[in-house]
């Protein structure tokens, strides 16, 4: 169907909202085609975080685009992802030129050929191009052919138009018009040009087919049922809940009226005023749509500055304690928790934001793995000397010097102390290893020397002896830190006893003690019970089992904490629950009473802890 002369006129006097290509409906000439590209890039302006990718995922994101036909959106992501992918490049290849040169390379010798990750990004970084240029081409080509086949057209319809009238004519002239319809867009300046032509063309053939006007008129009141019926459609989509997919209808919708044909001139007005409105009502919608989305946006770009500036103190983390470590990962993914619940960012400001939080959050986690790998290298030096050790004790557990040997063996023990920890998986064994080479020793050198036995039992004596003079301190009254220490030191410098003798002196030895802090003068409970944890690690220092019992003692410790941590919280809501009570001011004094026990002893607790890790 064709369109009326008056359809060209331009309605300066009601210019409304702009159409998803920033034009304002003036007439139908000013609607688009659905040939034209129709996306509305308005709704498209919340900008997806790429920042936090990994090489291997910037690549895997890559190769799906290059199986994407929408290069509008392939260039847009590509925009954000390649200085980013080329930053992780460039700092691989300089962390690779160092490694090369410290091991001895020179400059112009290196070569960086890069890894998997570098071959599938560029393979299909290449592919988009060359896909996108053939792309291009054969757009331009197919709308210089459209262009063509365009203009023959308008010369068959100008002969069609200037014929004598014929019973199959108006038929014809039917048919061109819908050819005009399914033909493609063409080149950008000829598009106006040619639609004015065919316009003008299509008045001449309607002017010169008088003979049939009845036709003519019919033709022209279907052509208004049917603008009606684009009409009623383009009014139901201000009720679409998801606003692209009304644009996108309303695009559709522009192209079929504009090619539906002219209407009786009496109602042109009038049916292009309706249907103007409804499209305004739609771009309404869509303008508050994106007013309230560049608010949430700006909200977000708020509350996304503020977690940046929250994960700077980060960056420059520094610690030599592992659960230092640990607690404060903990805190920065709390933060990229909060970080990522908060939605898109305005596509202006979102790389600036982005940047400042994921080069702070990865700053950490570098400092982090240059800790763990350090720490990791220095119980791997442990190791090596622990197996050192351990080949000299083995070397050295066959000996018949007892004297020599054993001084060798009791310095070798001093060394293995001072060593630090080893990676987890070997302590058990080579502490296994060591102990049974001294053990062989040892137990040889009793078994050979009964005067072994005689010395155990004089060391028994010796131990009986101290816990005497512990016992006697705490019945005359005269205990004190001092003396303490002093018989502490003796009875841990004193040798074995015999085997069957151990269990016994050791536990009269720590409840004498035990008395012993009790009895002392001006001593509060607390003093006490530190005076008590020193005197049990003073004992596990010359035990060879000694990290595994001060690992049992501290995870004994910190059951205890977290039961008294619970109890307080338990007890706290109890003191709301109770507080509506009749007897509140009873039970609350209670509660509070038990909390304020509870919290001294967690103090005690706390403190027993930091003291047993300086052992």
């Amino acid at each position: 169907m064709g369109t009326d002369k008056h359809d060209e006129q331009v309605h300066t006097s009601d210019a409304g909202l702009t159409d998803s290509h920033g034009n304002t409906l003036h007439s139908e000439i000013d609607l688009g085609d659905h040939h034209e590209e129709t996306t509305d890039d308005s709704l498209e302006d919340v900008h997806v975080d790429y920042s936090h990718h990994t090489k291997s995922q910037l690549a895997a994101l890559i190769k799906d685009l290059a199986k994407d036909e929408n290069f509008k959106h392939v260039d847009a992501v590509l925009r954000e992802i390649k200085p980013l992918y080329d930053d992780m490049r460039e700092k691989e290849k300089a962390e690779a030129l160092v490694r090369f040169i410290g091991a001895g390379g020179v400059n112009e010798d290196f070569d960086y050929k890069g890894d998997e990750s570098d071959m599938i990004f560029d393979a299909n970084f290449k592919l988009i191009r060359d896909r996108k240029t053939q792309f291009i081409r054969q757009q331009e080509e197919r709308k210089g052919d459209n262009l063509k086949r365009k203009e023959d057209l308008l010369e068959r319809i100008r002969v069609l138009a200037d014929q004598d009238s014929s019973d199959n004519q108006f038929e014809q002239f039917k048919e061109l018009q819908k050819e005009w319809k399914s033909i493609g867009p063409v080149p950008g300046p000829q598009a106006k040009t040619l639609w004015a032509n065919y316009h003008a063309l299509v008045d001449r053939f309607y002017d010169n087919q008088s003979i049939y006007f009845e036709l003519k008129e019919l033709d022209r009141r279907r052509n208004l049922e049917a603008k009606a019926e684009l009409c009623q459609r383009a009014e139901k989509l201000a009720e679409v809940p998801i606003i692209k997919d009304a644009i996108r209808e309303l695009n559709e919708l522009h192209h079929e009226f504009k090619h539906v044909g002219p209407v009786p001139k009496d109602d042109k007005e009038a049916i292009w005023q309706r249907f103007k409105k409804a499209s305004d009502a739609v771009y309404a919608k869509r303008d508050a749509y994106l007013q309230n989305l560049q608010q949430e946006l700006n909200v977000n770009l708020d509350e996304k500055a503020k977690l940046s500036d929250e994960v700077q103190e980060f960056a420059n983390y520094q610690s030599d304690r592992i659960k230092e470590w640990n607690q404060k990962t903990k805190e920065i993914l709390d933060i990229q928790k909060r970080w990522e619940i908060v939605g898109g960012l305005p596509r202006a400001k979102a790389k600036e934001v982005n940047r400042k939080f994921w080069s702070a959050f990865k700053a950490f986690f570098n400092n982090k793995n240059t800790f763990f790998k350090k720490l990791d290298e220095e119980r791997d030096r442990n190791l090596q000397l622990k197996n050192e050790l351990v080949q000299k004790a083995l070397a050295l557990k066959e000996s018949s010097d007892w004297e020599r040997t054993s001084n060798e063996l009791k310095s070798l023990q001093q060394k293995w102390k001072e060593v630090g920890p080893v990676p987890e998986k070997f302590r058990e064994k080579v502490f296994a290893e060591f102990k049974e080479a001294c053990d062989y020793f040892f137990e040889q050198r009793r078994t050979q020397h009964g005067k072994v036995e005689n010395e155990q039992v004089e060391n028994l004596h010796a131990k009986e002896q101290v816990c005497q003079q512990l016992e006697a301190h705490t019945a005359n009254g005269t205990a004190s830190a001092d003396a303490l220490k002093e018989l502490q030191d003796q009875f841990n410098a004193i040798g074995f006893v015999p085997k069957k003798d151990i269990t016994a002196i050791r536990n009269r030895y720590h409840e004498a003690v035990d008395k012993f802090v009790e009895a002392i003068q001006g001593f509060s409970e607390e003093d006490k019970n530190k005076l008590l944890l020193e005197n049990e690690l003073s004992d596990l220092r010359n035990d060879p089992m000694a990290d595994r019992k001060i690992f049992q003692k501290e995870q004994a410790i910190r059951k205890k904490i977290g039961k008294i941590e619970n109890d307080i919280s338990l007890w706290k809501n109890n003191l709301e629950f109770f507080s509506r009570s009749q007897n509140a001011d009873s039970v609350r004094s209670e509660f509070n009473e038990k909390i304020k026990e509870a919290t001294d002893h967690l103090k005690q607790l706390k403190d027993q802890l930091k003291l047993l890790r300086t052992v």
